[in-house]
């Protein structure tokens, strides 16, 4: 008895000293089970409660001091039967990566029985199911070899059978530069940022496979590009479907991805004048800038901002000549000078210069209410002769409307004749030579 009380003694005192370990990143492993045994020979069944230390080795073996005891046998009226304590190789079947680790065992050791003791050995197999990492069920069935004993003065061997159930708990430290859970002896990318989810081979997680990882992947359940942080481009317009508005059809970033056929900067599926010439301005829906809401587009509108039948380029149809029926005999021509007005190129409203020579004008037929006025309208030789035409009656309509508006009646004013760009009194070559060409002329008389 004092034999098998030195020799627990002496377990308690080896798990308390010895470092061991389980996997090559927590290499110190404590078990502890409960289970049963019996006598080959003699039959009779008893409970065996067990613990161990192992250390890793390799990735094939592990090193294991183990202790058990054989109590409450059936067959004996002592309490204690047996104690048992064995230095055990372990084969592991799989890697450690397998949450399932089936293993062979054998060893010797030295066997306390019937205050007799001497050396024996084990051999079983068993397998270890890990909940955690670190934390796995474990189970061990296997086969002891017993000592010759004096029992009623017999000299007898017990060979034994056992099986164990208990947990297994895995400890230890590995250097993890990134602190990510897996070491660095294991690490492939072993700077990874902190706090980002990694695989088993410690490299954040690609739940899509497309070489982004997660943490920087926007897309991250779908495959994607590299230069679109992980998301897919469908029509290869270097815009990612999310983003993409058309993302079946390429298009312009200015547009969201979508085609613009007619590039007037409104997308085809807004576009509701899809073929507009190239160059013409357009409106929010895509049609061409109708101003004067004539039907003539600007584009070829001659008066884009008055309206017009589209027979005359959308400029309104005006009287070009306003002639009261008189013959030279029934005129006075005053002899007397009148200043023309000049207008700027294409336009056909008044000057304060120019207002200032007809408030002349104005106080000579005041000066008298027996005069009489002609006018005649003339423009230079840029634009087509029509055109020129209706810009010179555009600027007789200025200067009749500033008399009216000054107090002249309009039965004074006698004719009104638009010539255009006929009659030029200078060169149109020459700025200068334009500018008297685009002139209001004056004629004033008296009716016998």
């Amino acid at each position: 008895m004092l034999m098998k009380k030195l020799f627990f003694l002496s377990l308690i005192l080896a798990f308390a000293t010895i470092t061991q370990a389980q996997t090559s990143d927590k290499k110190m492993g404590f078990g502890a089970a409960m289970g049963a045994y019996g006598s080959i020979n003699e039959g009779g069944l008893g409970l065996m409660p067990e613990m161990y230390l192992s250390r890793y080795l390799n990735p094939k073996l592990d090193f294991t001091l183990k202790a058990d005891l054989g109590v409450f046998n059936s067959k004996l009226i002592s309490n204690l039967d047996l104690a048992n304590l064995f230095l055990n190789l372990r084969y592991k079947l799989t890697d450690e990566n397998k949450k399932f680790r089936p293993y062979l065992f054998a060893g010797p050791g030295l066997l306390a029985d019937n205050s007799e003791s001497g050396l024996n050995f084990n051999l079983g197999l068993g397998g270890k199911y890990y909940t955690k990492s670190n934390l796995a069920f474990y189970f061990d069935a296997g086969y002891i070899n017993g000592i010759e004993t004096t029992r009623a003065a017999k000299k007898v061997r017990d060979n034994l059978w056992k099986a164990t159930v208990g947990m297994e708990y895995d400890f230890g430290k590995t250097k993890d530069s990134d602190m990510d859970g897996v070491s660095d002896k294991k690490d492939k990318c072993p700077e990874t940022p902190t706090g980002v989810a990694v695989d088993a081979n410690g490299c954040p997680i690609d739940t899509d496979g497309d070489e982004v990882a997660d943490y920087i992947d926007d897309c991250p359940t779908v495959a994607g590009l590299t230069s679109l942080k992980g998301c897919p481009d469908a029509d290869k317009d270097g815009i990612a479907d999310k983003d993409d508005a058309c993302p079946d059809l390429a298009g312009p970033v200015s547009l969201k991805g979508c085609p613009d056929t007619d590039g007037d900067g409104i997308a085809d599926k807004d576009d509701k004048c899809a073929n507009t010439p190239k160059g013409w301005k357009v409106d929010a829906s895509g049609c061409p800038l109708d101003q004067d809401k004539d039907g003539v587009a600007d584009a070829e509108d001659d008066c884009p901002t008055v309206a017009g039948p589209k027979h005359n380029k959308g400029c309104p149809v005006k009287v070009i000549e306003k002639i009261k029926e008189i013959t030279a005999d029934q005129v006075i021509m005053q002899k007397m000078s009148v200043e023309p007005v000049h207008f700027v190129s294409d336009k056909s409203y008044l000057t304060d210069y120019s207002k200032g020579k007809i408030d002349k004008l104005i106080q000579t037929l005041n000066s008298d209410a027996a005069y009489h006025v002609n006018i005649y309208g003339y423009a230079d030789s840029q634009g087509t002769d029509a055109y020129n035409v209706n810009l010179s009656k555009d600027r007789i309509d200025s200067v009749v409307k500033y008399l009216v508006s000054k107090g002249i009646s309009a039965d004074r004013i006698i004719q009104q004749k638009a010539f255009g760009e006929a009659k030029p009194i200078a060169s149109n070559d020459t700025p200068e030579g334009r500018l008297q060409n685009r002139r209001v002329e004056f004629e004033i008389f008296k009716m016998k």
